[in-house]
């Protein structure tokens, strides 16, 4: 038995266990003095429960529990004939028959939306007491009406249940979706940044020892060992990530900045030291500097590239040809931003006049100054516009 042939034996069990209440109409049917009142009576109750059954089955196959239900032109019919059954009952055995209405009463529940099933309910229960009221032959019975509403409100908090059910499995697999989706865009980001430095890294340093090769073999191997050692470091940092492990040092990423740009040609002026720099913003600071010197490698054409460094914030700058005419650097760029704005930083990226290009990421705190440290420890001048620009970056 397969796994939906299953539930429908189930849910067939559980709608047709409650048809045990008809028992009542055969009952009297099978009492009544009349040979064809009795005939009658047994038959249109067993065809009553078996078209009821039917139905059910039929209705239930494509229909979800807690979805909206429009009325269809089979379910109505299905509906008429259950609702001519009921009636043929009723005549026949009486009073007794009425019983059939609260499983017709149900019926609607799922054959109109469920303000019609209601009014249909209601109009069941106000013929039970007209009758009872108009013809002797019944009695005020409480039962049928209060059995009618308990079943009606019994499927509606079912359905009302089934909704919310339906709703929130929809935003768990909507989440889901989300999740997954936000996890391909780190992996992808990460990706980026460690490929995208660690080869400029490794393409520059081929290069280089391709020019030695010939004047200076020795300089020329020493390149290539260290090609050796970038790209076994490179291949770490991917499985680091693949794994999801996205430790990263500031102090490193200083380092190693310092050693591409030595080998690119480009005059480094960096800082010593990191102790300034909150411990919550080095991770964030680490991934500004890989990109930014990535950027400046790949794409200025400088001479020279400087960062800065203080508890709020970090500046690249270099002199080359800024964004304008240097292709390809918008996906770092906004990996860089995602990872800013995810800490409450703000990421600001602008050319500089006549030349140069300049990467801003500060977040909320008190200083306003950064301290900048030249290769050999000496403290360079001040550039006037920093300050400035510092201000422009925490207000945008």
């Amino acid at each position: 038995m397969t796994g939906n042939s299953r539930g429908a034996f189930i849910s067939l069990f559980y709608a047709g266990i409650w048809l045990v209440f008809l028992i009542q109409p055969v009952q009297s049917a099978w009492a009544a003095e009349h040979p064809l009142q009795r005939i009658l009576g047994v038959l249109s109750t067993v065809a009553f429960a078996a078209v009821y059954l039917l139905y059910f089955l039929h209705a239930h196959r494509g229909w979800s529990w807690g979805e909206p239900r429009r009325p269809s032109t089979a379910g109505v019919i299905n509906y008429t004939v259950l609702a001519l059954l009921a009636v043929a009952c009723t005549v026949t055995v009486g009073q007794p028959g009425s019983t059939t209405w609260v499983f017709l009463a149900v019926t609607g529940m799922w054959t109109f939306q469920r303000r019609t099933a209601w009014l249909v309910a209601i109009g069941l229960i106000a013929l039970d007491n007209g009758l009872a009221a108009g013809f002797e032959s019944w009695t005020f019975d409480p039962g049928t009406s209060f059995a009618i509403l308990l079943a009606m409100a019994a499927m509606t908090g079912g359905i009302m249940a089934a909704a919310r059910e339906r709703d929130l499995s929809s935003v768990r697999q909507e989440n889901a979706r989300l999740a997954v989706q936000d996890e391909r865009n780190r992996m992808a980001r990460d990706l980026h940044d460690i490929l995208g430095h660690s080869l400029t890294v490794i393409t520059v340093k081929a290069e280089l020892a391709g020019r030695l090769m010939d004047d200076a073999p020795d300089r020329a191997k020493a390149e290539i060992a260290d090609l050796e050692r970038l790209s076994r470091d490179a291949l770490a940092d991917v499985r680091r990530a693949v794994e999801g492990y996205r430790e990263i040092s500031l102090a490193g990423e200083l380092a190693r900045a310092r050693e591409a740009l030595d080998a690119a040609g480009i005059h480094a002026t960096l800082p010593n030291a990191t102790d300034a720099v909150p411990s919550d913003l080095r991770e964030l600071f680490a991934w500004v500097v890989r990109e930014g010197v990535t950027n400046v490698i790949r794409h200025s054409g400088a001479e020279h590239c400087s960062i800065t460094l203080d508890e709020s914030g970090i500046t690249i700058r270099d002199d080359g040809r800024g964004r304008g005419e240097a292709p390809g650097q918008g996906n770092g760029l906004a990996g860089a931003r995602e990872r800013a704005s995810d800490v409450g930083a703000v990421l600001v990226s602008r050319d500089l006049s006549p030349h140069g290009f300049e990467l801003v990421v500060t977040t909320p705190g008190p200083s306003d100054h950064r301290v900048e440290s030249t290769a050999d420890g000496t403290t360079p001048e001040r550039s006037a516009s920093l300050p400035i620009l510092g201000r422009k970056a925490r207000t945008s």
